[in-house]
């Protein structure tokens, strides 16, 4: 495997006036050329995750771990260090592209500030430049978008124009917090398709952040499942699919309409994610585990463990203590 982009190593991150860790002893790793998933339930951690490669944490955050981005410690970095990473070597795709552009300016005013500002191009430069990004993500009359307002284009055109602002400093990792979420459908599978060719070309480490497993198996080489701030599972996308291992995995793979085959009845995961103000003395996903053993499961935390056994390749982890009673062969995640 390629050199890691991004390495994540027992990172926990505390915030003030909470029960339990935002992050608890979260690892994972993008390599060049790879594209890798982040699946779980809003609040499980995801989004905090991806800001802490660029060091956007919330204030008054409380750290420890590491962070390394194209082996540089970003937790350590001071501002200057900081701002320099994010103008060249790692940027990120939001999930709301309304909410990430000024309404009130332009277009053109949004690709090119960085630009002006960072590398202290002319105007005329960065305005060429903005121009080649908008044609290389697909958007028509390029030089006629860059005169427009927000208000003026749909939410797949903006989201078009956010790629084309993450790409602007030429990343080598690009990090993406739901860039799907609220387009229509036949608009979110050409954004992933546009994601998907320029990672290609480009070569770049892409970290995918979704609360959607099938979609991250569809996409990925790689996916880390997250619950209540800690990776719960770890496989590549066709062992994860094809054979889940931990219940919360199963759980949000029986509760997701299939991308291919016939309709099937849905089997929600019961009850609901643990809160930031909830404290769990044992497995954060006890209380929702239909394998879950009182008196062991509710009171001992998991550890995530490497796990081969037959099937199962090199590399895949799993963070349950009943993972090798728990029976899981594809036709039984879908009958």
């Amino acid at each position: 495997m390629s050199a890691s982009l991004l390495e994540i190593d027992g990172l926990t991150v505390e915030l003030p006036g909470t029960a339990r860790p935002v992050l608890d002893a979260v690892g994972l790793r993008v390599a060049a050329g790879e594209v890798v998933g982040l699946v779980g339930e809003s609040g499980s951690g995801k989004s905090v995750t991806a800001r802490a490669a660029l060091g956007l944490l919330p204030p008054g955050a409380r750290c420890a771990g590491r962070v390394l981005v194209d082996g540089e410690d970003v937790l350590g970095a001071g501002q200057g260090r900081l701002r320099a990473i994010r103008a060249g070597t790692v940027s990120m795709v939001f999930q709301d592209p309304r909410a990430g552009i000024n309404p009130v300016r332009r277009i053109g005013d949004f690709l090119t500030e960085p630009l002006r500002l960072t590398r202290r191009w002319p105007r005329h430069r960065a305005e060429q430049r903005a121009v080649e990004l908008l044609a290389a993500v697909g958007l028509p009359e390029p030089e006629r978008q860059l005169r427009r307002y927000p208000h003026q284009l749909s939410g797949g055109m903006l989201q078009r124009v956010m790629i084309a602002g993450a790409l602007a400093g030429e990343p080598r990792l690009l990090l993406c917090d739901e860039p799907t979420t609220a387009l229509d459908v036949s608009t979110q599978a050409e954004i992933l398709a546009l994601l998907g060719r320029l990672q290609r070309e480009r070569g770049l480490g892409l970290l995918l952040i979704t609360h959607d497993i099938e979609l991250a198996a569809a996409s990925c080489d790689r996916v880390y499942v997250m619950y209540a701030g800690r990776i719960v599972e770890h496989a590549t996308a066709a062992e994860l699919f094809g054979r889940p291992r931990h219940p919360y995995t199963i759980g949000l793979l029986g509760s997701t309409p299939p991308l291919t085959g016939p309709l099937e009845r849905l089997r929600p995961v019961p009850g609901t994610p643990i809160g930031l103000d909830e404290a769990a003395p044992g497995c954060a996903f006890a209380a929702r585990c239909a394998f879950a053993q009182a008196g062991r499961c509710d009171q001992e935390v998991p550890a995530l463990l490497p796990l081969v056994d037959g099937a199962d390749g090199a590399g895949r982890a799993v963070a349950c203590l009943r993972v090798a009673e728990i029976p899981s062969p594809a036709e039984e995640v879908r009958p």
